[in-house]
């Protein structure tokens, strides 16, 4: 029986992974087991079915012995662990929610809505690493696959607007901190009747004063944002902007690289990242066509009327948390020209953005080795 280890299930993308498992019963047709950085030999999470108890992550000569490898670790263990596990001889598959090796020649960036036929190329062609996508550029192309699919993408414009979530945890517990510190220093005076320019005036103080914890940010999110996400880079790009082009076009397994570039910026939502989108079309195509086009493409693509009712019911993460479903809405030509598309969508950064292109890739490598 082909065995599948996974690695890092206790995070953020790997708890979702584990959840997602269990709910679609994927934990069939395969040995599963469980690996730990810290708590080697203790029990392994709960799957239905009988496991072994932990076993160690850094034991590369174990590692190396399973058919495929599921990792949520994050990308320091993935740049520790994977060059020395290949070179002691592992033969199996590597699927990775990190970074580390999305951009090398011998893998390829999964999101099989999307990219199907490159990743059935990649396997028939022998390749075995498999990595998850930049969360920002899995839901763009989540909601504009049915465009990018008739080459009608010119050039993106995408401005982001990411989640506590996308930057793990940690981030997620001090947004609510915030939260929870705001709430504090403003509860009294709303209680007595406290005027809007006063509660401004407490709030901005909070924001001001440094008594909020910023340890993880480094800056206020809760009533604020952030306008920038990772790394710089020496074109004043930070590294989460870069990844908008080049992840997006090794996805597509594009030819000629489809420009795309925004600004990211990180708001005060938990959960679901949202993006403003400029599209110039390479052609003018009436706009009850695009929006067939788009809804038309995968199951989880959902068009979402021009309207304000419809537009707050379903267009925002309160309403998209927790859902599969991708919804792209204030679809209109823009006064630009004719070709000029303006889109906004919004998706669940730990489903499309992380854990589920990981789970469907599992399910693809264990039907490809069952056909061995």
């Amino acid at each position: 029986m082909v065995r599948v280890g996974f690695i890092g299930w206790r995070g953020m993308v790997g708890s979702v992974l584990i959840e997602r498992m269990l709910a679609e019963k994927d934990f069939t047709g395969f040995e599963p087991v469980f690996f730990t950085t810290s708590q080697a030999g203790q029990a392994a999470p709960r799957i239905g079915i009988p496991v072994p108890p932990l076993q160690d992550a850094h034991d590369l000569d174990a590692l190396a012995k399973f058919d495929i490898l599921v990792s949520c670790q994050g990308g320091d263990y993935t740049t520790e662990v994977y060059d020395k596990l290949r070179n002691r001889g592992f033969k199996g598959f590597w699927i990775d929610a990190a970074s580390t090796l999305r951009m090398r020649d011998s893998s390829v960036i999964v999101l099989d809505p999307v990219n199907r036929d490159v990743i059935d190329a990649a396997l028939a062609g022998g390749i075995k690493d498999y990595i998850g996508g930049n969360c920002t550029v899995s839901l763009m192309l989540m909601a504009l696959a049915g465009l990018f699919r008739r080459k009608l993408v010119e050039w993106v414009s995408s401005m982001t607007y990411q989640a506590a979530s996308g930057a793990g945890a940690k981030n997620m517990i001090e947004l609510v901190a915030q939260m929870a510190h705001l709430s504090a220093a403003t509860s009294g005076p709303l209680r007595s009747g406290a005027s809007a320019l006063e509660l401004d005036r407490i709030i901005t103080d909070q924001l001001r004063n440094g008594t909020m914890p910023t340890d993880i940010f480094g800056a206020p999110l809760a009533a604020s944002l952030i306008p920038w996400i990772d790394k710089p880079m020496e074109n004043g790009q930070t590294r989460e902007e870069w990844k908008g082009q080049v992840e997006a076009n090794k996805i597509l397994g594009t030819r000629q690289t489809i420009p795309i570039d925004g600004v990211c910026v990180r708001v005060s939502s938990m959960r679901c990242h949202s993006q403003g989108l400029t599209i110039k079309l390479t052609r003018d195509v009436p706009l009850d066509e695009i929006t067939a086009m788009i809804s038309s493409d995968h199951e989880w693509a959902k068009v979402v009327p021009n309207a304000k009712e419809a537009t707050l019911n379903e267009l925002t993460p309160a309403a998209v948390s927790g859902k599969l479903s991708v919804p792209v809405g204030r679809l209109r030509k823009m006064t630009l020209g004719p070709t000029y598309l303006a889109a906004f969508t919004v998706g669940d950064q730990l489903l499309w953005g992380a854990a589920e292109p990981v789970r469907r890739m599992l399910r693809i490598a264990l039907e490809h080795l069952s056909k061995d």
